[in-house]
């Protein structure tokens, strides 16, 4: 069952948290799922692989190339996420996530904001704004 994208749910509100880090990011709701995007998304939260399982605590992020996705994809917390993997996206399973799960999630959406995000925006990332991703604490 998919979380529902209006509500307070943890996981929900980690992932908004480290979107929200990012300079000119707004939350959408699309296919009854939230997205985090500036010009285009960059996190959809909630995926799964086409005729299989379904990943309602994960994130879809874009990579940097084919090879990384690939990669990715050979851990077991990754997955190739149904309409959006051939697109280049790795979805990410947050379900029992602890703090180095959650560091990972915090790079990956680094990653995918820089991918997805105008220039200017990387601009702003690359002068300072935005998240310090090394001093960045969760409680």
């Amino acid at each position: 069952m998919a979380i529902d994208p209006t509500s307070k749910h943890p996981v929900l509100e980690r992932v908004r948290a480290l979107a929200f880090a990012y300079p000119e990011v707004s939350e959408k709701i699309s296919h009854g799922r939230p997205t985090f995007r500036t010009a285009s998304v960059f996190v959809y939260f909630g995926g799964g692989v086409k005729g299989g399982d379904q990943y309602d605590l994960s994130i879809l992020v874009k990579c940097e190339s084919v090879e990384e996705q690939r990669a990715c994809e050979l851990e077991p917390r990754y997955f190739h996420p149904a309409y959006l993997g051939p697109a280049g996206w790795v979805g990410f399973d947050l379900s029992d996530a602890d703090d180095d799960v959650w560091a990972e999630a915090a790079e990956l959406i680094d990653c995918s904001y820089r991918v997805t995000a105008p220039k200017r925006n990387i601009a702003r990332l690359n002068s300072g704004e935005g998240p310090n991703l090394g001093t960045q604490q969760w409680n």
